[in-house]
């Protein structure tokens, strides 16, 4: 079980990741840096990886739209979890080719009245 702190800073984690647009992704610092923990990239996905059933608040935490900062999926090519991402990516129109993204059209660029008015920490 994780202890508090690690639990806080993943809620911290989810609730910005809710805030990921459809059509959109984010890399692991950039989450890391809108959840107040700079520097914490690798934090970011192993909260991810600790996303309840349920997701967070009964809302879903949409894991998928997050990628490396190469604009890859960080999962080995064709690994179950690697499919599953890519397909999830695709449905929303993203274009992957091969694990790749092309962030500067895809990546998400939040305003600062959509974080001052959304994030709640």
């Amino acid at each position: 079980m994780p202890e508090k702190t690690d639990n806080s800073r993943y809620i911290r984690i989810w609730q910005t990741v809710q805030l990921i647009p459809t059509g959109t992704v984010a890399t692991y610092g950039q989450i890391a840096d809108l959840a107040g923990l700079p520097g914490r990239a690798r934090l970011v996905g192993k909260a991810l990886a600790k996303v309840p059933d349920l997701g967070w608040k009964n809302q879903a935490v949409p894991w998928y739209r997050v990628v490396n900062s190469q604009g890859k999926i960080s999962f080995p090519i064709d690994s179950e979890s690697f499919v599953r991402q890519k397909g999830l990516l695709q449905e929303e129109n993203i274009i992957v080719q091969g694990a790749k993204i092309k962030l500067f059209e895809f990546q998400w660029q939040p305003d600062l009245t959509e974080l001052l008015f959304k994030l709640t920490y």
